[in-house]
């Protein structure tokens, strides 16, 4: 009898098994045209569930069956070639727009036999010289029809060809317009639910880690190598004055009124290396349960990551979460069919290497309808953050201060490198409250630091039914602490 009831005993106590993606999302690749090399650097849906994707080497692909149960019935066509390395493309009226390193190019075929035999340039009106790192990622229009363009600095550290560093609109009319400044790296842009324009900056000078910013109208970035054209337009007022070296972003705000700071920063080799596109989840709930949240691409993790964003006295700030990982190489563009509820993703390895092994790849992710235990949302308060999770929390253990662990820290805000995490500080929960149907915690926190990233660990959290959370960790850049 006595042995029998070890036995039971060792049965109640044994756990669940981890969670794991799988057990949420099913991720395929689609398979490819043979024997061509398609580093996939651009997404753009079309009708009649047709997908274009265009190449880093120039060519621009049509694939039908993308969508269908049996992905080895794809079919491709090659629409288009010998374009320059095409980084944000998307369809409107007929005709596919992609922005090339040069310039804002509309792509028709006029006499539908499958093939472009139409190229109007939409825009130009910035530096190029060949240097391998003058990307030129291009938005979607905006509400009033302008497509922006996020240009990288030459070499990724100097701006040798006019406006590097910079973002432009294009107008509808053709106008191109210098639209804001400071920018190092980019390696995606797109839009926030509300339709603000945000992108992502790689870890550099002037970037200690790489983070998501907001692009907003007439702003400074953060990095000052391209400021010498302001000399060139009065498009957005006079010139920035110069960051302090090795100072602090904060500081730095204080002196530069134009300054923008980082709505979310991803610290580095903790949240990926390289972050690249970016798409908001308008989808109503066909990809789970993360309505109007952005995800964004990584190219050298091979992942996606989660990013739930807030406005705080006219700043934005918010939380990276780990979401989607496994892909079969570097990550470029980010795509979700919103009325299909599947995400499409593409990427490459040439220059840069990632997780992937792949030199490139094409692939879906759809969810298959099952709620993932997660940290829906982390909000800042005056005092500390609530937590919005995915499903019920068992109230003890959640409620319970001891459950979370926090630390904060900077980086130097410096013409090197990037940056070491500096002024570290443990903040502490002196209390969790739980709200009685349990999908809300409120953390009470002495210590936060303006600035600072404020990593979240709730590993011990457990949901009503002992599950435990999917990825458990949150990174949130506090700009502002509410009032």
């Amino acid at each position: 009898m006595k042995s029998l009831f070890v036995i039971l005993a060792g049965i109640t106590s044994v756990s669940a098994a981890p969670p794991a993606q799988s057990d949420y999302y099913i991720r395929e690749e689609i398979p490819l045209p043979p024997n061509e090399v398609m580093e996939v650097s651009s997404i753009a849906l079309m009708p009649d569930q047709k997908v274009a994707v265009a190449t880093r080497r120039g060519d621009v692909w049509i694939c039908e069956g993308a969508y269908g149960s049996d992905l080895s019935k794809v079919k491709w066509n090659r629409f288009a070639h010998n374009l320059h390395e095409p980084l944000g493309m998307f369809y409107k009226d007929g005709a596919l727009i992609l922005t090339q390193r040069p310039e804002v190019t509309r792509l028709v075929d006029t006499d539908n036999d499958g093939l472009a035999d139409v190229f109007e340039t939409l825009g130009s009106g910035w530096g190029i010289k060949g240097d391998y790192h003058e990307y030129a990622f291009g938005s979607p229009p905006d509400k009033n029809g302008d497509i922006w363009v996020a240009l990288c600095l030459t070499g990724s550290m100097v701006a040798e060809s006019q406006f590097r560093g910079w973002a432009m609109r294009v107008t509808p009319s053709g106008e191109v317009i210098p639209s804001a400044s400071g920018l190092r790296s980019p390696g995606g842009i797109g839009y926030n639910a509300e339709g603000d324009l945000f992108f992502t900056d790689n870890q550099g000078p002037w970037n200690g880690s790489s983070s998501l910013k907001w692009l907003k109208p007439g702003s400074f970035q953060g990095n000052p190598s391209g400021n010498k054209y302001y000399a060139d337009t009065d498009a957005i007022g006079p010139r920035p004055v110069d960051p302090n070296d090795k100072s602090r972003i904060m500081i730095e705000r204080k002196r530069i009124p134009q300054f923008v700071p980082p709505a979310v920063i991803f610290p580095h080799a903790k949240v990926g290396q390289s972050p690249s596109g970016i798409v908001a989840d308008l989808s109503n709930g066909k990809f789970g349960p993360f309505e109007k949240q952005l995800y964004v691409g990584e190219q050298t993790h091979s992942q996606v990551q989660r990013v739930c964003l807030e406005k705080v006295n006219g700043l934005y700030q918010g939380a990276v979460f780990h979401f989607l990982e496994g892909f079969e190489a570097g990550l470029i563009p980010v795509t979700l069919d919103q009325e299909e509820g599947t995400l499409f993703v593409g990427g490459s390895n040439r220059g840069w290497g990632s997780r992937g092994s792949k030199a490139f790849t094409f692939e879906r992710v759809r969810w298959n309808g099952k709620i993932p235990f997660e940290i829906k949302e982390m909000k800042a308060k005056p005092d500390g953050f609530e937590l919005t999770f995915t499903k019920p929390v068992d109230s003890k253990i959640a409620g319970d201060p001891q459950s979370y662990s926090m630390k904060s820290w900077t980086y130097i805000y410096q013409s090197a490198y990037g940056s070491p995490e500096v002024d570290e500080s443990v903040p502490k929960v002196e209390a969790a409250t739980v709200s009685e149907d349990g999908l809300t915690v409120r953390l009470k926190v002495t210590g936060l630091v303006q600035g600072n990233v404020h990593y979240l660990d709730a590993k011990n959290v457990r949901s009503s039914e002992n599950g435990q959370l999917l990825h458990p960790e949150a990174w949130y850049t506090l700009n502002e602490i509410p009032k």
